[in-house]
């Protein structure tokens, strides 16, 4: 599975660790960015572009960091096709795939240790979505939505 990430100053280290850690899992990573430690960067310019991978590579998930995850998750959520979902335990990231079948996971990189944040991301990468009616008419009136703006 290919997994594209993005993250801020913030997230800076904690992307390289779950960068290195996916990578040693198998999953096929694409980081973009931020690739130096700036404190004045802006998370906008990282995740917009998180967040359009995601949608123009079917089938592949998205990982987004900043400092609490809450930014990151109202950008992504502004591209079109994508369902974001900022997530800070395992229940959370499970239900955000099988509920709502988010396709970019926010997380908060100033909020749990790397391992923690690890395990998280990976109950987000291989859960599957339930597929089940409700869910699915759920996800349909969000897509119709905003397929009429």
């Amino acid at each position: 599975m290919r997994v594209h990430i993005g993250t801020d100053h913030a997230g800076f280290e904690t992307k390289n660790a779950i960068v290195e850690a996916l990578r040693a899992k198998g999953y096929e990573v694409v980081d973009h960015g931020a690739h130096a430690l700036d404190s004045q960067d802006d998370y906008p310019d990282f995740i917009i572009p998180t967040a359009q991978a995601v949608v123009a590579d079917p089938g592949s998930l998205g990982v987004v960091l900043g400092g609490s995850g809450n930014g990151e998750v109202i950008a992504a959520n502004k591209v079109p096709g994508i369902r974001a979902a900022v997530v800070y335990t395992l229940e959370t990231a499970s239900l955000a795939r099988q509920h709502n079948d988010a396709n970019v996971a926010s997380l908060g990189a100033r909020m749990q240790p790397e391992d923690v944040q690890i395990a998280i991301i990976e109950t987000f990468l291989t859960t599957p979505f339930s597929g089940d009616s409700r869910h699915v008419r759920r996800i349909g009136l969000i897509t119709a939505y905003e397929e009429s703006r």
